[in-house]
């Protein structure tokens, strides 16, 4: 697996190259599967795909607070990026793995080596609701898929040390929860690894065996997507 570890000047660009490794892979354009890290250097909140933005963003907090509101391609809830929260993605092929075209087993791929990766420096991990990781119930990563033809994009959160009052600031309660959230406050709910981002890295690296580094990334499909989508209101707070 290709190592990309980049992180992109604004919160569109940033969204967009997940995007566009996934479309470059079915494009025939990567040759191997990719590992991408990156980590927002100033708060944005990113919609899932069918998120009704008024529902899952307080978007006056977050115009008061000068935090642009995206919507990324793939499902799930709203979140919040910025410092303190590496942002991981891996673009996979079904080729020999078939079974990843069953939402389920995706879920279980990637979250069983996350946990597994990640239990060696904070202890038992759980996968809850559909695409939670967990310590001791209280969540710190949440996770969405987007699939094509040949490829899957899996791409997540990772909070090790992100001020999660901004998340109060920003995000409503979401109108889907999980049953083990138990309609706690998102400050009761979520929780921080307290590990320093260079672990992190280190350990996701060594779980996917991404050590070489991915140097023809896609730059202009991400440019073009960007002027397309993420850069523009009618994609990202078009519902």
């Amino acid at each position: 697996m290709l190592l990309l570890d980049l992180t992109l000047p604004t919160a569109a660009e940033n969204v967009a190259l997940d995007e566009a490794l996934l479309d470059a892979a079915e494009a025939g354009e990567l040759a191997e599967e990719v590992l991408r890290l990156w980590e927002s250097p100033a708060p944005a909140v990113i919609l899932g795909r069918s998120s009704v933005a008024a529902l899952e963003a307080n978007l006056a907090a977050c115009r008061s607070e000068h935090v642009p509101v995206l919507r990324r391609s793939s499902g799930g809830a709203a979140i919040v990026a910025g410092p303190g929260c590496l942002m991981y993605a891996v673009v996979l092929r079904y080729a020999g793995r078939e079974h990843l075209r069953l939402l389920d087993e995706a879920h279980r791929h990637v979250l069983s080596a996350l946990a597994a990766a990640l239990s060696a420096l904070v202890g038992e991990i759980k996968q809850l609701g559909t695409s939670d990781l967990a310590v001791g119930r209280r969540k710190f990563s949440g996770n969405s898929v987007r699939c094509k033809r040949d490829h899957l994009l899996y791409h997540g959160t990772l909070l090790y040390d992100f001020d999660l009052t901004l998340i109060e600031r920003l995000l409503p309660d979401p109108p889907r929860q999980p049953d083990y959230r138990l309609g706690r406050p998102h400050e009761e709910f979520l929780t921080n690894l307290g590990i320093p981002a260079s672990a992190l890295r280190s350990v996701l690296m060594a779980q996917f065996a991404a050590h070489e580094p991915l140097a023809d990334w896609p730059a202009d499909r991400t440019v073009r997507l960007v002027a397309k989508r993420y850069g523009t209101n009618a994609w990202n707070l078009e519902r």
